[in-house]
């Protein structure tokens, strides 16, 4: 089983690459915890997309760690990786989204994968089910996200971006992205609409479960959008548009794996404390080995 995590972003909100920031016990990375749950529930190939700047040091980084059972690809994203036959403006300087991120991996993938992001902290029982769902799976037209409660997924420190879920009977029917989410007196409101949100609705916290299907579409998703010359300069594609289209045209169906597990992330640099804090007292507690790696 693989794990993909994305680990190319720049940390904007954050002020530096939170991908690389010290917050285990023992200095490691957020990402390496999921890598810990990962392979501690059978995945053994673990695909990191990262920028060329830090390909060398990831690789060196986790190869120190990792056993030799576990194969391990790091990809660089590229922004010169586009579909054939399709032309792209020379003075584009960020990379292409989510989506392009996950095609990233089309040449190493080759059965059911899971996506997360590199900087969030998803859970020892997300892991659980997620292998659950994958060693059960049937064919290649069905994926899941692995869900969470929207008001566990805040952050004290300022507003969040959540994929809020409509569902039914565990099935996902539509997601919404919400840019400007902040618990306002009380209430947790969508900023840009002034939409009040339920706490309890269940939110995708990028962590998707796929099948080699999504590579082809995507590259179809890709080379559709670039077809359009005011998308060069500065937009991107967005996994799960990419997966609602996907829905929308009947090509997969979407299963909602009820996480089980707690959520945290590193938004704002004032969220470090509290995950340097969490991360301390679940090895303290014996969830996890410390150092991670022995």
């Amino acid at each position: 089983m693989t794990l993909l995590l994305m680990a190319a972003g720049s940390g904007s909100r954050y002020g530096k690459l939170k991908q690389f920031d010290d917050l285990g016990p023992q200095g490691e990375f957020l990402m390496e915890f999921s890598i810990f749950d990962a392979i501690s529930n059978g995945f053994n190939h673990i695909v990191v997309i990262t920028k060329e700047a830090n390909k060398n040091f990831l690789k060196e980084h986790l190869s120190n760690r990792l056993k030799p059972s576990v194969k391990l690809d790091v990809l660089v994203q590229s922004i010169n990786d586009i579909p054939n036959g399709c032309n792209a403006v020379e003075t584009r300087e960020k990379p292409w989204g989510t989506a392009h991120a996950v095609w990233t991996a089309r040449h190493v993938i080759k059965s059911a994968f899971v996506i997360i992001n590199a900087d969030d902290y998803y859970g020892q029982n997300a892991f659980h089910g997620a292998a659950h769902f994958m060693k059960t799976l049937q064919n290649n037209n069905t994926f899941a996200i692995v869900g969470y409660r929207l008001k566990e997924t805040l952050s004290a420190h300022g507003s969040v971006s959540r994929g809020v879920c409509t569902t039914t009977q565990k099935t996902l029917k539509s997601i919404v992205e919400r840019t400007k989410i902040s618990e306002i007196n009380g209430k947790i409101i969508d900023q840009e609409s002034g939409t009040e949100l339920d706490p309890d609705a269940t939110v995708s916290m990028n962590f998707w479960i796929c099948t080699p299907k999504i590579f082809n579409y995507i590259e179809q998703y890709f080379a559709d959008f670039l077809a359009v010359p005011e998308n060069h300069e500065k937009s991107e594609i967005y996994l799960p548009f990419v997966a609602q289209e996907m829905m929308l045209n009947k090509r997969i169906g979407v299963e909602v794996i009820n996480a089980e597990s707690e959520w945290f992330g590193v938004t704002y640099y004032e969220d470090k404390h509290k995950a340097v804090e969490r991360l301390k007292q679940l090895s303290d507690a014996g969830q996890y080995p410390s150092p991670l790696w022995r």
